[in-house]
């Protein structure tokens, strides 16, 4: 089991390329694509296309792990829930990087944006505004506005991006998603819903001429590790578990 599945209840790493010019569609090329992917990971066999034009493959859900890759008009994903190691996860990113250029045209021209995303859901029945407000804190400037009387707290969502260049092409991003609205609140009735956190590193724009999209992504790798080591695990992962194993 890798050393992230530890701390939180489902933990993910997702890729995803965007791009400036639309992606093609034909049935032939998607096929083809997609049957490459399931070339490499047999149990991939679920293909459907939703309403809006996005072909999706992706392994049975059943087992509380599993890979899935899409094709969408102008951006290709691929992402991997609960892998036994980060490196099978991006093995699979990789392949789809790969295949991406010959079999989708995607030129390192037509980037807009490549993102590799690990994220961390919580498992909490309650008001997940609050709970963030409680292990994390607000900050000193805004600290007394929970001392309001009767104040309950219905969105908390802290999120801060930096840039890594000084062109602001490589940045990093880090943000939490609440699923507690105000009528949970109001009525009392929270249901069993997962608070998210989300470590994103992103590459802005088209890649340098002798770049490959593989050596990207692996860039944004260790930049969302060397992240977590230093400021993600023990400055707000860790906060999160402990507040609700209290509650």
């Amino acid at each position: 089991m890798n050393r992230y599945s530890s701390l939180s209840d489902d933990f993910y790493v997702n890729m995803n390329l965007s791009t400036e010019m639309e992606l093609p569609a034909s049935r032939e090329t998607v096929l083809h694509f997609f049957e490459r992917v399931q070339k490499t990971y047999p149990t991939m066999r679920n293909f459907y296309c939703r309403d809006r034009g996005d072909f999706i493959l992706e392994e049975d859900k059943d087992q509380g792990n599993y890979r899935w890759s899409t094709i969408e008009p102008r951006r290709v994903c691929s992402g991997y829930v609960n892998p036994e190691a980060v490196d099978d996860a991006m093995r699979q990113h990789e392949l789809i990087l790969d295949l991406a250029p010959y079999m989708l045209s995607v030129s390192p021209l037509d980037c807009e944006a490549l993102d590799l995303l690990y994220g961390f859901d919580f498992n909490y029945r309650g008001n997940h505004n609050e709970l963030i407000a409680e292990a994390l804190g607000i900050g000193p400037a805004l600290d007394r506005i929970l001392e309001v009387p009767g104040a309950t707290v219905i969105n908390c969502e802290p999120s801060i991006t930096i840039a890594l260049d000084e062109e602001c092409r490589i940045q990093f991003r880090l943000s939490m998603e609440a699923r507690t609205n105000a009528y949970h609140v109001r009525t009392g009735e929270f249901p069993e819903d997962q608070l998210s956190v989300y470590v994103t590193a992103r590459q802005y724009g088209s890649l340098d001429a002798e770049k490959t999209y593989v050596e990207t992504v692996r860039h944004l790798r260790q930049i969302c590790e060397d992240m977590l080591e230093n400021h993600v695990i023990d400055q707000v992962l860790g906060p999160l578990a402990r507040t609700i194993s209290m509650k």
